[in-house]
C-alpha cells in the first residue's frame, strides 16, 4: 500500500497485487502486474486463472506439468541447465555455465554467475524488508512492501563452484566467488566444493581456493549462521555448527562436529580437532586437539567439551577416560612430570587408558599438533593440582 503526500492532498494507491515493488514506485511495473503474479499460483486450472486476473491466453506464463517455472522477469541464458520442477523467481539471473538440479528454488533476485553446478531440491533465499519512507521537498511517501534481496552463487572467472544436494543459501549471502588473497592471479582456476544438506544463512561469504592446485571444501549437513567468513582453501568438515560472526582463515582445517560460538575467530592454517568447543570471542592462532574446549584472546585450553561430548551421545567411560587423560596431560600432582611430551609417553603406557579407543584418539591429536607445518598446541596454563582418582574406569 503507497500513501503520497503532497502539501494538504494525500493519496490513496495500490501498488502491485504480490509484494514485488521495488524502492521506487513506477507505473511501468503496474503494467506487468498481471504478468508477476503467475508465480504465485500453485494450480493452473481456468477457475484460478480467471480468479487471479491472469488471461488464458498467456501460454507462455503458464508451467507445464512437470516443468520447471521461470517469471518472465528472470534472466535465465539459453545455455544454463535447468533441471525439472526448478522455480525461479523474479529478477534471478543464471548465466551461461550454470547447472541447476530438479527441484531446486531461486527466491527474488538470486544470481548464478560462472561455472556452477548447483545439486537437486537446493534453495536460494531472499529478504524481508517491510517498511520504508522516502522525502523530498513538498513529497513525501512510505512504502510498505517485500524487498526481496537473494543470494548470490558462483563468479565468472576460472574454475568452478559445485554444490551438493538439498542445500539452502541465505539472503546477501555471497557463495564461491574470487578469494581475498593478494596471491590469486587472475587467469588461475580456482574451486569450491560443498556437500549435502547445508544450511549456509544471510550474509555468509564463502570464498574459492586461490589456486589451481587448491579447493576449498565443505563437507555436509554444516549449520553455517549469519555473517560466516569461510575463507580460500578451508577445508570444513562434516555436522559442524558455526556461530553467527565465526571467521576462518585461509588454509584452516576444521574436523567434524565442532561448535562455535558467536565471533570466534581462527588464524589461517590452524587445525580444529573433532568435537571441540570455540567460546564466542575466541582468538584461535594455535590448534586445538580433538574433545577440547579453548576461550580467550589467543585462546587458551578451558578443560574438555563434555557438554558437547554428551549430546553427540559419548558413553560414561568414555568420558571419564578422556577427563583422567586430560588430567594427566595438563594437571598433574608432580611437580616434575615433565613436558608435554614426558605427560604422552606416560599415558601411551597407561594399562587402562592405552585401551580407549577416545583416548588413543586424543593423543594422536595432540601429538599431530608439533607436526610439521602445523602451528602447534592451544596455550595451556601448567597446571598442579590433584587428580580426581574418584573418576571410575573400568
Amino acid at each position: 500500500m503507497l500513501w503520497i503526500r503532497r502539501s494538504s492532498r494525500r493519496i490513496r494507491a495500490q501498488l502491485l497485487p504480490f509484494p514485488l515493488a521495488p524502492p521506487a514506485a513506477s507505473t511501468a511495473f503496474n503494467s506487468i502486474a498481471k504478468r508477476c503474479r503467475f508465480e504465485m499460483i500453485h494450480s493452473t486450472s481456468r477457475d484460478d486463472l480467471q480468479n487471479s486476473g491472469i488471461s488464458s491466453s498467456e501460454p507462455s506464463l503458464l508451467p507445464s506439468p512437470g516443468s520447471s517455472r521461470v517469471h518472465p522477469t528472470a534472466i535465465v541464458h539459453s545455455q544454463a541447465t535447468i533441471g525439472e520442477y526448478v522455480s525461479i523467481g523474479p529478477f534471478c539471473s543464471v548465466g551461461p555455465g550454470a547447472k541447476l538440479g530438479s527441484g531446486c528454488t531461486l527466491h527474488p533476485n538470486s544470481h548464478i554467475f560462472g561455472n556452477t553446478h548447483i545439486g537437486d531440491n537446493s534453495t536460494l533465499f531472499p529478504c524481508v524488508a517491510t517498511k520504508r519512507s522516502f522525502h523530498k521537498r513538498h513529497f513525501s511517501f512510505s512504502l510498505s512492501s517485500i524487498d526481496h534481496r537473494g543470494a548470490i552463487v558462483g563468479a565468472d572467472i576460472p574454475g568452478e563452484t559445485v554444490i551438493g544436494k538439498n542445500n539452502s543459501i541465505g539472503c546477501y549471502a555471497v557463495v564461491g566467488v574470487k578469494c581475498q588473497d593478494l596471491k590469486y592471479k587472475d587467469a588461475d582456476e580456482c574451486f569450491l566444493r560443498i556437500g549435502d544438506n547445508n544450511d549456509i544463512r544471510e550474509h555468509a561469504s564463502v570464498h574459492r581456493s586461490s589456486k589451481s592446485t587448491d579447493s576449498t571444501i565443505i563437507g555436509d549437513s554444516n549449520l553455517i549462521m549469519g555473517a560466516c567468513h569461510i575463507a580460500h582453501d578451508v577445508k570444513l568438515g562434516n555436522s559442524n555448527i558455526l556461530a553467527n560472526g565465526t571467521l576462518l582463515g585461509g588454509h584452516v582445517v576444521v574436523e567434524n562436529c565442532i561448535h562455535t560460538g558467536g565471533g570466534a575467530a581462527v588464524h589461517q592454517f590452524c587445525h580444529i580437532g573433532s568435537y571441540s568447543f570455540l567460546a564466542g570471542g575466541s582468538m584461535v592462532d594455535r590448534d586445538v586437539p580433538m574433545y577440547m574446549m579453548v576461550a580467550g584472546n589467543r585462546a587458551e585450553l578451558r578443560g574438555l567439551n563434555l557438554e558437547g561430548l554428551r549430546r553427540r551421545g559419548f558413553s560414561e567411560i568414555e568420558v571419564n577416560s578422556l577427563r583422567r587423560a586430560y588430567q594427566r596431560l595438563f594437571v598433574n600432582s608432580d611437580e616434575n612430570a615433565g613436558g608435554i611430551d614426558d605427560r604422552l609417553a606416560i599415558l601411551d603406557l597407561d594399562a587402562k587408558l592405552s585401551k580407549v579407543e577416545v583416548v588413543l584418539q586424543m593423543i594422536k591429536s595432540v601429538r599431530d599438533c608439533f607436526g610439521e607445518n602445523r602451528r602447534g598446541l592451544c596455550k595451556f596454563r601448567q597446571v598442579t593440582g590433584i587428580i580426581d582418582n574418584a573418576i571410575d574406569i573400568p
